[in-house]
Formats: C-alpha cells, structure tokens, sequence
C-alpha cells in the first residue's frame, strides 16, 4: 500500500464531508427513498382534508373574532396570506365555508385520518434508520394522536405570527429601519418553526435516537434548505400554467409536485443524519472490501481515497519486534493491518510459529467474537501501521455489510482451522 501522509485537519474535514455525501447519495438510493417521498406525498393528498378542515373552522372563529376587533383584523389576513387560502379557494381545492362537523367530520376524525401521513413518514424512517426492536403497540397508536395535533398548532402558530410580523413590518407603519428588523424577525421565525419540526421529526421517529449534535446541526441545514425550496417554488412552478393545463385538478397536482419535493430533501437529510453516524463504518468497510463490496466506480474512488482521517482516528505505529497480542490475555480490540507483516506464535514470541498474517488482512477479531481469551501472540516482523477498532465499531461493521460479515466468518473458519492443526 501506499504510505499514509502526515493528516491535516482541513485534509480530513474533506475527506469526512466527502465521504458523508457519498454515503448519503448510495443509501438514499439503495433505500428507494423516492419512491417513499411519493407515497408521502399521495399520503398527504389523502389526509390532507383534516388539516384543511381544521385552518378552515379556525379560520371561520377569526373571522367572528375579526368582526370587531382590529387585531383579529391584522391575524386573519395574516392567515389568508401565509396559507394562501384565497387561490386555494380559486382552484376549488377548499370550500368557501365550513363548519367542524361539516360532512360528519368531528375533530376526533380530522387527527386519526392523519395517522396514514404519519405511518407514511415511520415507514420510511424504518428504512433510514434501520432498527431491531418495534414500538409497543399502545404508543404507535398514541403518536398520532399527539404528533399531529401539536405539529398543526404550532404550524399555525408560527404562520400566524410571521404573518402579524409581516403586516406591521410594512415602511408606512414603522418607518423603514423597523419595518427591515421586522421582516429579518419574520424570515427568522419561519426559519425556527420548521427547524423544530425537523428537529423534533429526526429525533423521535427513528426508534433509535440519533446522536443529538449531530441531530441539531443535521436538522438546521434541512430546514435551512426547505425554507429556501419552499420560497422558490412558486418561482420555478406557476400555480396558473398548472391551472391552464390541468384544470380543476391543477391545484391537486400543483401541491402533490410540492409535497414531493418537500418529502425528497426532507428524506435525502434524514438519511444523511444517518450518514453522519456510519461514515467511518462505510469507510471502514470500503477499505476492508475494496471494490468487491459494492461495485465501486470513480465517484466513489474519489470520495474514499483518503485514508488520513482513519489512520488519524484509529491508528497506531509499531516498530519490529514489537508484540501487539500476548496470548491468554483478555482483549476486545480487532486490528486491520494497513501495512507490514506480523507473525502468529503459540505459547509466547519464542513459541510454535502459526503463521503470518499480511497487510491488508484483519486480526484479533476472534477472541472477542468467540469471548475467550487471546489464542495465540502477535509479533510484529516488520515496522507496522495497524487499525485498532473498538468492539462497538466490529459490531457496527457486520451489522452495515453482509460482505463484510461473510469475510469475518472465512477468516474466523481459517483461523480456527490453522490452530486445530496445530495441536
């Protein structure tokens, strides 16, 4: 192999951003996350009446409270502009009034037809962040019945009060200096309303949590990118060209191509928090396979060509004569041998030779795998770089890559077989 470079910071940040990217673009497409993003979004056509029924009956108690009071006033015009209720009206998607039980939908009806969007969304978190254990079945229940309610009140809440932020931030009643703090305010509140939601979605749907920094910085980028989709939609999609060619289904297929947007970049970050959490598993298992794991093409060669950030991690350097294992001791570090030679021996350095175990190979896996003591001793014949992995990353490493794990079952058969005849 070739010789390791001395490791920069800079040097291993790119590596890891790189590798993270790769990682993310090779899962999100193994996992079909597309695909998922569109029944998302069919999903949401189908459950989105609940929703639309509850802005509406909301919107109804606004319009009495606004009658005669100013500041209903100011927060239901709010609420039309944020939720665009009027060109929603326009497309004939939303009746022009409605009433909580309008056609024999109760509010307890409006949150358990929420329940397929959000089995939707768990179905594909299951596949992004795979786990063994399920939820009792009382709490998958329960979640609905809380998420959904709680997620509407506070998409409410924050419309409502960018809205208000909004109307007051115009020059004629502030003065301009205010009116431009009070639209950074607005831009600002939009910003953390969606950012808790994701936030909040990333964290409790995985049935496993991930690692919360990396959960709170993964989640401020994603909202960050749907806030800016979200504003530059209508610049790209106009709602009338959609109208003029599908008629009284243009507003149906107008959200539908939205949501799908939305449901892809809010998939393609969750799967990247994933990432975050696997990238030196991934780079592990491209180093350990080569290009045998996965088909590896140059994209990939790329992102994975940098060994600096591993060797820095995990690394050690050995000179010759130098014994790595003592047989019969206790252990649980695994090793990969990045470069040099090491010879096997029983019975101590001046014992039985075994055999020799070349650069490229992994070692020491068995003692913790089979949880007995070390079975034989390790001398380094030559200078040598080894991997020192912690068990908890083996076992991150075979739960990742069945290629992997089919390797460590011919190496642990060959080794057992070598000190069999030995005896």
């Amino acid at each position: 192999m070739a010789e390791a470079k001395t490791p920069t910071p800079r040097r291993n940040r790119l590596d890891w951003l790189m590798q993270t990217a790769w990682t993310t673009w090779r899962l999100f497409s193994k996992n079909e996350l597309f695909n998922h993003a569109a029944a998302v979004s069919l999903y949401f056509l189908l459950s989105a009446a609940p929703l639309v029924m509850l802005t509406l009956y909301a919107t109804n108690l606004l319009e009495r409270w606004a009658a005669g009071s100013v500041p209903g006033t100011i927060l239901l015009a709010a609420v039309y502009d944020q939720f665009h209720l009027d060109t929603l009206r326009q497309f004939g998607i939303i009746p022009a009034k409605t009433k909580l039980a309008a056609g024999g939908v109760g509010l307890l009806t409006l949150v358990l037809a929420s329940r397929g969007l959000l089995n939707a969304l768990q179905s594909a978190f299951r596949v992004i962040f795979p786990a063994d254990s399920k939820r009792r079945f009382v709490v998958s229940w329960a979640i609905p019945l809380l998420i959904v309610p709680l997620a509407f009140l506070l998409i409410l809440l924050g419309v409502a009060a960018r809205g208000v932020l909004e109307f007051l931030a115009q020059p004629s009643l502030l003065g301009s200096a205010r009116a431009g703090a009070l639209e950074a305010a607005s831009s600002l509140l939009s910003l953390l309303t969606v950012w808790a939601l994701t936030f909040f979605a990333f964290w409790r749907l995985p049935l496993k949590p991930p690692p919360l920094r990396a959960t709170l910085w993964v989640s401020a980028l994603a909202a960050l990118s749907l806030v800016i989709l979200a504003t530059g939609f209508g610049h790209f999609f106009s709602a009338e060209k959609y109208r003029a060619l599908y008629g009284a289904l243009a507003g149906v297929v107008f959200v539908l191509i939205g949501i799908y947007f939305i449901s892809v970049t809010f998939f393609a970050w969750a799967q990247c928090l994933y990432a975050v959490t696997k990238v030196d598993v991934a780079a592990l298992e491209r180093l350990f396979l080569g290009s045998e794991g996965q088909g590896a093409n140059r994209l990939e060669n790329l992102a994975f060509s940098g060994i600096n950030r591993l060797l820095d991690k995990y690394g050690q350097s050995l000179p010759a004569g130098s014994v790595l294992i003592h047989q019969g001791e206790t252990g649980n570090l695994s090793y990969y041998l990045y470069s040099g030679r090491v010879a096997l021996y029983k019975d101590g350095p001046h014992g039985s030779p075994l055999g020799h175990i070349e650069q490229g190979e992994l070692f020491g896996e068995m003692a913790y795998l089979l949880g007995e003591p070390r079975s034989a001793t390790v001398v380094a014949e030559t200078d040598i770089t080894v991997l020192a992995l912690p068990p908890q990353l083996l076992e991150e490493l075979m739960r990742y890559s069945a290629p992997f794990s089919r390797r460590i079952i011919g190496s642990l058969c060959q080794r057992l077989k070598v000190m069999n005849q030995a005896k």
